[in-house]
């Protein structure tokens, strides 16, 4: 029970989760966080940035390298989030709330696509919880696919290329940021949550 305790905890943790892992465990969490849902607890925002942030250090892995695949990996979780909405997605309507599912998820990301469309889906990687859900959204509406993989792969490129050449350009110009990380992580958290309930009360304000 310690040991699962403890690796949730890592998997929790940006800084942790880079330093116990390495790339192919940061892979493997933007996948999940990006097309599975129970993807939406993992913080991949703040997962970007600390690995630009230690890239080259803790991260011993070229930040071209770290862009591309982390991309490619945001990419593929999206497809697979589309399908699962395709597939599944009448069930998903009517399921019942668990520990990792709540339809208010899917109500939030529902109302995101009214108000902004397409281009939600690529505005919504930089939101979590609506960043997992969209693309299952756009499942179970039966959005084009080839149109859905054009926003998949705009939003993937400005999400992974917007946050991880920020934390790469601020640890190589402050090297103390590295010892500080938690106040970075914890402003980039604030930030996008912010932005998502504002537009969550704008809309239900528009709808009243």
């Amino acid at each position: 029970m310690e040991n699962l305790k403890e690796f949730f905890e890592i998997l929790l943790n940006s800084q942790k989760l880079i330093q116990y892992g390495g790339l192919a465990l940061l892979l493997i969490v933007i996948f999940a966080e990006t097309g599975l849902i129970i993807g939406f607890i993992f913080p991949g925002d703040a997962l970007l940035f600390t690995a630009g942030l230690l890239c080259g250090s803790d991260l011993a892995v070229n930040i071209w390298v770290l862009i591309i695949t982390v991309a490619i990996a945001a990419i593929a979780g999206n497809i697979v989030g589309y399908q699962t909405g395709k597939i599944f997605g009448k069930r998903l309507l009517v399921k019942k709330d668990t520990f990792y599912f709540k339809q208010q998820y899917l109500v939030n990301s529902r109302v995101y696509y009214e108000k902004y469309g397409g281009l939600a889906l690529i505005a919504g990687r930089f939101l979590p919880v609506i960043r997992t859900f969209v693309p299952i959204l756009a499942g179970i509406i039966g959005i084009n696919f080839w149109k859905f993989n054009m926003y998949n792969i705009v939003g993937a490129i400005l999400w992974t290329w917007t946050l991880i050449p920020l934390g790469y350009w601020i640890g190589k110009k402050i090297p103390a940021s590295i010892d500080n990380i938690e106040y970075f992580v914890l402003g980039i958290t604030l930030v996008t949550m912010t932005i998502m309930v504002r537009g969550v009360i704008k809309h239900r304000k528009r709808l009243k």
